[in-house]
């Protein structure tokens, strides 16, 4: 190879790094640039949910006072007043108490899922196993299962917070109780099935279903896909299940079928629970 060879491949490698380092420069930029706007976006984004969930709690709040009274004076007079009333105006005077009462119990349900966001978040080992069974014996005990039949098997260990993950099984359990409530022998499976991407828990239940199609209403806040006259609650549990779900990092899906039951499977990422700390033996 001659001197103007060498002096050639000399200029060619230095033009090279000169390239080299100009498009190392422009994508140093880019990523300064794409991570100073995701920064601004996420501020924005906290700072809008921190508004709205300040704004839900303290319409909540304000809403709360009202309402008691409104319940209150339509009882009193109800109770002053009974014999002199026409039987249409002292139903719609119970009417007007009922709604306020409902009212106030969706409420309820809206501040239990805005105190999600602003919640501790304390991890450490839970042992499902016994988690599962006094949430199970809580329904039991407090009369809401009725003639329930569980069926909870061995599920082992996870790391999460420990009350967060009790408001989730509550949640489920209860949701399972109350839609199964109506079969011959309502019955509730809570168990664990290996997948290859790691254990997906589930909840099973023999009770009225529901059409798939209407399955991405599910876990909305206030959503029903039965009428409250038929089934009683606020429509928050589900959404409730799905933020602390999300908040472990994890996620919750559901299947069913109507008359036939409902299956709920959720599942958690691999530092929730890792190799060592689903122990089923």
């Amino acid at each position: 190879m001659t001197h103007n060879d060498l002096a050639s491949l000399l200029q060619q490698l230095e033009q090279a790094h000169a390239q080299r380092a100009a498009v190392e420069e422009r994508l140093r930029a880019a990523n300064e640039q794409l991570e100073q706007r995701v920064a601004e976006r996420t501020a924005e984004l906290t700072a809008t949910v921190r508004e709205l969930e300040n704004f839900s709690y303290t319409v909540s709040h304000d809403l709360r006072a009202p309402l008691r009274a409104i319940d209150g004076y339509a009882n009193i007079v109800i109770e002053d007043e009974r014999g002199k009333l026409a039987p249409d105006s002292e139903r719609m005077l119970g009417q007007i108490g009922e709604n306020a009462r409902r009212l106030g119990r969706l409420i309820d349900g809206l501040l239990s899922f805005t105190r999600l966001s602003r919640a501790d978040f304390n991890r450490g080992e839970v042992d499902l196993d016994r988690l599962v069974l006094e949430v199970a014996a809580e329904l039991q005990e407090s009369g809401v299962a009725g003639n329930t039949r569980f069926e909870i098997d061995r599920m082992g260990t996870v790391w999460g917070d420990r009350e967060l993950l009790r408001n989730f099984w509550m949640q489920l359990l209860g949701n399972a109780v109350k839609f199964s409530s109506r079969a011959g022998r309502p019955r509730v499976h809570a168990g664990l099935r290996i997948a290859a991407d790691g254990p997906i828990f589930f909840v099973e239940d023999n009770g009225v279903g529901f059409d798939m199609r209407f399955a991405g209403k599910l876990f909305g806040v206030f959503q029903r896909l039965h009428h409250e006259s038929d089934f009683e609650g606020t429509g928050v549990g589900l959404a409730i299940a799905r933020r602390i779900a999300e908040r472990h990092g994890g996620r919750i899906w559901a299947e069913g079928r109507p008359d036939e039951g409902a299956t709920f499977y959720f599942s958690f990422p691999r530092e929730c629970h890792g190799d060592d700390s689903i122990k089923l033996a």
